[in-house]
């Protein structure tokens, strides 16, 4: 490399990163970034849902803003900001603060029952499969989605030895190994949506110990679509959540447990109308979609009068979602 050439390389990384010490007025803009994204993770819900539903889908993905901080921090390194590394300290705290707690290992306390939430898919070509893989976490409750005709009866048939008490509504179903009552469709039906629509199952369970029946759902709300021109499309979605929002509000048990592919994380607003009346479960993300690479929980254990104490996925089976397990205390 001749001398004129060393000099230009010089001269090009010096204007990449300034000689000398840090400044305290270089990297405004960085510092304006990590300001951003703080406001972001701590005031999401200012974000309005018009049009595309921008803030449903940015609480959708909300804990990935996280990875902004490693991007900005080298930003903020090669340009020898010292304002910019310092504001970085809210996004961190905000990061922290939102979603530091689920990263803490569960606490180690007793816990009463042991669930397991799946959306099987309609097109698994392996039900028998699936439904062993499900019984090895020794579940006291199984809940399935996108059940299909021929599937239910494969899963009844492998279930049957230790979860006899089984009830299924249209193409989601509920398999026990305690008695069910009860049992009976939810209407969570939007109103665009015509013909064979059942995807809500409600029942009485009697758990040992407990003197009063248990009041668990399995629903599966509608899917959102993500397009470049029609934004976030969760119409159907929300209205199905105020429905089943609804349901729970005028259960009379105390106790309830719900189970389903809601469509939708707990950081979303378009499940707040089902949130306003469960307990979101404990540590742990516990990501169940896409299985190929999960990056969002849609698939939900909630209580109410009664505490998710830990969640957890499950390895892949033949669906496109993970399994997700729960232990719940009274």
């Amino acid at each position: 490399m001749s001398k004129v050439d060393s000099s230009a390389v010089a001269v090009a990384v010096t204007r990449i990163v300034p000689e000398g010490r840090w400044g305290w007025r270089r990297g405004r803009v960085l510092a304006s970034l990590a300001v951003a994204v703080a406001g972001l993770l701590v005031f999401h819900s200012a974000v309005p849902d018009m049009a595309g539903r921008p803030g449903s889908l940015l609480e959708t993905f909300l804990p990935w803003l996280g990875l902004t901080v490693p991007v900005l921090l080298v930003l903020a390194m090669v340009r020898r900001s010292a304002v910019a590394l310092l504001a970085l300290l809210l996004p961190v705290a905000a990061w922290v603060s939102g979603f530091g707690g689920l990263l803490l290992p569960a606490e180690d306390s007793a816990y009463d029952l042991t669930v397991v939430q799946h959306n099987v898919s309609d097109e698994n070509a392996d039900p028998a499969g699936t439904a062993r893989a499900l019984m090895k976490a020794s579940p006291g409750l199984i809940a399935l989605e996108e059940l299909t005709a021929g599937a239910v009866a494969v899963y009844s048939a492998t279930l049957a030895p230790e979860y006899p008490h089984h009830r299924v509504v249209g193409t989601v179903g509920l398999w026990s190994k305690y008695p069910l009552d009860g049992a009976r469709p939810v209407d969570i039906r939007p109103d665009g949506i015509v013909g064979a629509w059942k995807r809500g199952l409600r029942a009485e369970v009697r758990v040992p110990g407990e003197k009063a029946a248990v009041a668990v759902y399995v629903t599966h709300l509608p899917s959102v679509r993500l397009g470049v021109g029609a934004g976030f499309s969760s119409g159907w979605r929300d209205e199905s959540a105020v429905l089943l929002g609804s349901a729970i509000a005028a259960e009379p048990l105390d106790r309830v447990i719900l189970l389903g592919d809601l469509n939708s994380t707990v950081d979303d607003r378009g499940l707040d109308p089902v949130g306003a009346h469960m307990n979101t479960a404990g540590p742990g993300f516990a990501f169940s979609w896409p299985a190929s690479f999960p990056v969002a929980r849609i698939d939900q254990v909630m209580t109410r009068k009664a505490t998710v104490t830990e969640v957890w996925s499950l390895p892949a089976t033949g669906s496109d979602h993970l399994p997700i397990a729960a232990r719940i205390g009274w």
